[in-house]
C-alpha cells in the first residue's frame, strides 16, 4: 500500500489556505454586503430579540450568529467575530501541521456554514458549497490529535477526495453538452468565453484574440480533460494518475491566468493532490532489475492509456492538419450518441468507484490488523477503521443522488429512499451537484449594467464605477483572485436578467441615494462622481461590451460598448414603491436594532476594521498568505539550526 501521510498532510494544509482566502475575502465585505446599512443586512435573516430558546433558534437557522446577544454584540459585529475566528484558525493550520486536526476543521466548517446561512444571493455560488463539502470531508480525513503518524484509513480518505474531484470535473464537462448550447457543440465557446466571463484578467484580452483554430482546439482540450481524463483518477497505475494530475492542474492554471474565479481554481488544485502519493514528493531510485522492469511497464501502460485517449479525441473531434499547418476540429458524434454513452457511463463510473473504494477499505482493515500495537490498541484501531469506512461509504452513497441528476433516466431510477436520505442532509451541503459554464452568454457582446446618478431628472447623468467589473472602457482589467468581489459578481448575473429577478438591486439603489459609505466602499470610491453628497436620482442602463481589436491597441481602450436601453427606471430616495419594498424586506427598520453592550470588543473590532478598510482586498489576502509562508520558512530554518547545534 502506497504511503499517503505526506500527501494527506499537504492536502489538509492546502485546504487551510483556501479557508484563509475565503474567510478574509468575506470579512472585508461584511459592512457593505451584510452590515446594518449594507445591501442585504444579515439582521433581516434572524431576530435576536425573539423569545425562543437558543435551541429552537439554532434549529430554525443553524448559525453561531445566535450567540451575539450572549457576547453583547449585534449581528454585524458577530459576523466580524466569526470571520476573524475562521481566519485565525485557518492561518494556524496553514503555518503548522499541529493545527491540521479534526476539531480545528470541524470549527472551520461550522464557522463557514454559519456565514453561509445568512449569505443570501451573494453566497449562492458552487465554490461556496464545494468548500463546505470539502471541509466536511476534512473533518474525517484529519487526525483527531497531534502528534500523529499515518493512519490505516489514509487510502480511504484520499479516495473520498478523489471521488469528489471526479464528480466536480466530470459534471462540468457533461453539462456543457447536455445543455444543448450551440457554442459548445460547435467548439466556438472559447471564442466568446474570454470576453463574456465575469471578471476577466488582462491575459483574457490576448487569449480572446488567439487564432480561431487554436481556440477551437483548446475547446477540445477542455472537453477531453473534463470528460475522458476524470475516469482515470481511479486507475491502479500511479503514473496514469500523475499525468491526470498534471493535466488537471494545467487546465486550472490556464483558467486562473485568464479569469478571476476567486478561490475556486485553487481549491480544485488542492483536490488534485488526492491523485498523488508520498513517492511523488520523495523520489525513490530503483534498487534492482525487477523494480526497473515494473517502472518501464508502468510507463508503457501510461503511454498506451493516454495514447488511446488522444486517438479517441482524434476520432470523435475530427482532428486533422490543414494545408496551412493549422489543426481543424469538429465534433463528429451526435447529441443522441452522447446521451446514450452518458446513460451507461454514469452507472459504470459508480461501479468502478465503488470497486476501488472496496479495495482501499480492505487494505485499510488489513493494515489496521497488522499494526502490531498490542491486542487492545490493534482492536481499537480496527474498530475505528471500520467505523470510518462506514462513514465514508455513507457519504459516497448519498453523493450518488446529486451525481445521478446528470442524466434524466438515472435520476428517475434512483431509489426513492436514497433521495429522501439525501434531502434530509441536503442543507448541510456535504454532497452537492456541480456543473459550470452550462451555457455560454454574451454571444452578441457581454451585457453590463451601468448605474448612473444625477441631481436633476433631466441630467446630466454620471456613472458609478465598480472596482473590478467592466465599466469605463479605458480602465485596465484586474487580477483579483483569490478574492471574490461578490457585488461585482452579482452585477454580472444581474445583467443576464432583469432587475425584477434581482430585487437586491433596489437596496443597492437606495444605499447609493443615501450615500452609504459601507456600500460605496465596495465600489470605486476614487472615481465616485458624488463624493461630496449623494445624487437625488439614480437609474441603470444596459450596455453591450466587446473587446477592442488588435488594430485599436493604440487607443489604450480595452473595451468598446453600445447602449441597449434602460435596465431599471429612475429612483429617488423618497420614491414610495422603493421605500415600501425595502420596508417590507426589513432592510429599512423603524425600530433600532439590537444594542451593542460589549464596548471593549466593539472598540477592537472597529479599530481592526478601520485598518483593513485602507488596504485593497486582494493585497490583504496575498499579504497574509505571504506572511504565512514567511512563518513556515523561518520556522523551518530555526528548526534546522537547532538540530545542527
Amino acid at each position: 500500500m502506497a504511503q499517503l501521510r505526506y500527501t494527506r498532510n499537504l492536502f489538509l494544509r492546502g485546504i487551510c489556505i483556501i479557508y484563509l482566502f475565503a474567510f478574509l475575502s468575506f470579512y472585508v465585505q461584511i459592512p457593505g454586503l451584510y452590515g446594518d446599512n449594507g445591501i442585504l443586512p444579515a439582521r433581516t435573516q434572524m431576530d435576536l430579540k425573539a423569545r425562543a430558546t437558543l435551541f429552537n433558534k439554532l434549529k430554525q437557522k443553524p448559525t453561531f450568529l445566535w450567540l451575539a446577544p450572549y457576547l453583547g454584540l449585534n449581528v454585524e459585529y458577530m459576523l466580524d467575530v466569526l470571520a476573524i475566528l475562521g481566519t485565525v484558525l485557518s492561518f494556524a493550520g496553514f503555518v503548522t501541521q499541529k493545527f491540521c486536526i479534526g476539531p480545528v476543521f470541524a470549527g472551520l466548517w461550522t464557522l463557514y456554514y454559519s456565514l453561509y446561512q445568512i449569505g443570501q444571493t451573494f453566497m449562492f455560488f458552487q465554490w461556496d458549497v464545494l468548500l463546505l463539502e470539502v471541509g466536511f470531508l476534512c473533518i474525517l480525513i484529519a487526525p483527531f490529535w497531534y502528534p500523529y503518524r499515518g493512519t490505516p484509513t489514509d487510502g480511504v480518505s484520499l479516495w473520498a477526495v478523489r471521488w469528489l474531484l471526479f464528480r466536480l470535473m466530470f459534471a462540468s464537462g457533461v453539462v456543457k453538452l447536455t445543455s444543448g448550447c450551440p457554442l459548445w457543440w460547435s467548439l466556438d465557446a472559447l471564442n466568446v468565453h474570454f470576453e463574456s466571463q465575469c471578471i476577466p484578467t488582462p491575459l483574457a484580452w490576448y487569449a480572446h484574440h488567439l487564432p480561431t483554430w487554436f481556440l477551437r482546439l483548446s475547446n477540445v482540450f477542455t472537453n477531453v480533460i473534463e470528460l475522458a481524463v476524470p475516469i482515470l483518477f481511479f486507475f491502479t497505475h500511479r503514473k496514469v494518475r500523475i499525468v491526470a494530475f498534471y493535466l488537471q492542474v494545467l487546465l486550472q492554471v490556464c483558467i486562473i491566468a485568464t479569469g478571476n474565479y476567486n478561490f475556486f481554481n485553487f481549491l480544485t488544485i488542492c483536490l488534485c493532490i488526492s491523485l498523488l502519493d508520498d513517492q511523488f514528493f520523495y523520489k525513490q531510485k530503483s534498487k534492482d532489475n525487477e523494480s526497473s522492469i515494473m517502472n518501464y511497464f508502468s510507463t508503457f501502460v501510461t503511454i498506451f492509456i493516454y495514447g488511446g485517449v488522444l486517438y479517441q479525441a482524434y476520432i470523435y473531434y475530427g482532428l486533422k492538419i490543414t494545408e496551412n499547418w493549422t489543426i481543424e476540429s469538429n465534433i463528429t458524434f451526435t447529441p443522441e450518441q452522447f446521451d446514450y454513452v452518458l446513460l451507461h457511463a454514469i452507472p459504470i463510473s459508480i461501479y468502478i468507484s465503488a470497486a476501488i473504494f472496496t479495495l482501499a477499505s480492505f487494505e485499510s482493515i488489513v493494515t489496521a490488523i497488522a499494526s502490531h500495537r498490542g491486542t487492545l490498541d490493534t482492536t481499537i484501531t480496527v474498530i475505528t477503521t471500520i467505523l470510518y469506512i462506514k462513514t465514508v461509504a455513507w457519504i459516497f452513497v448519498i453523493s450518488i443522488v446529486p451525481y445521478s441528476t446528470l442524466h434524466q433516466s438515472t435520476n428517475l431510477t434512483m431509489l426513492h429512499d436514497l433521495k429522501q436520505i439525501h434531502a434530509k442532509v441536503d442543507h448541510l451541503h456535504i454532497a452537492n451537484s456541480y456543473g459550470l459554464f452550462r451555457r455560454m452568454t454574451g454571444v452578441d457582446g457581454r451585457p453590463e449594467v451601468v448605474i448612473e446618478g444625477s441631481d436633476s431628472i433631466d441630467g446630466p447623468w454620471k456613472e458609478y464605477e465598480f472596482l473590478y467589473k467592466p465599466g469605463n472602457v479605458n480602465n485596465s482589467l484586474p487580477f483579483v483572485a483569490p478574492h471574490q468581489p461578490r457585488l461585482d459578481w452579482q452585477m454580472w448575473f444581474a445583467a443576464l436578467g432583469t432587475y425584477h429577478q434581482n430585487p437586491w438591486l433596489m437596496s443597492l439603489a437606495y444605499r447609493l441615494l443615501s450615500g452609504q459609505p459601507e456600500v460605496l466602499a465596495l465600489m470605486n470610491t476614487v472615481e465616485n462622481p458624488f463624493r461630496d453628497k449623494p445624487p437625488k436620482y439614480v437609474r441603470a442602463s444596459l450596455y453591450y461590451y466587446r473587446y477592442t481589436s488588435w488594430s485599436q491597441t493604440s487607443t489604450r481602450a480595452w473595451w468598446t460598448r453600445e447602449k441597449i436601453g434602460e435596465y431599471f427606471p429612475i429612483f429617488s430616495q423618497t420614491h414610495p414603491p422603493l421605500l415600501e419594498y425595502l420596508t417590507k424586506m426589513k432592510i429599512l427598520q423603524e425600530k433600532s436594532g439590537f444594542k451593542v453592550t460589549n464596548e471593549p470588543v466593539k472598540l477592537i473590532l472597529d479599530n481592526l476594521r478601520s485598518l483593513v478598510s485602507k488596504i485593497e482586498p486582494s493585497l490583504i489576502l496575498w499579504g497574509v498568505f505571504t506572511a504565512g509562508c514567511t512563518v513556515i520558512v523561518t520556522g523551518y530554518s530555526s528548526s534546522a539550526v537547532s538540530k545542527k547545534k
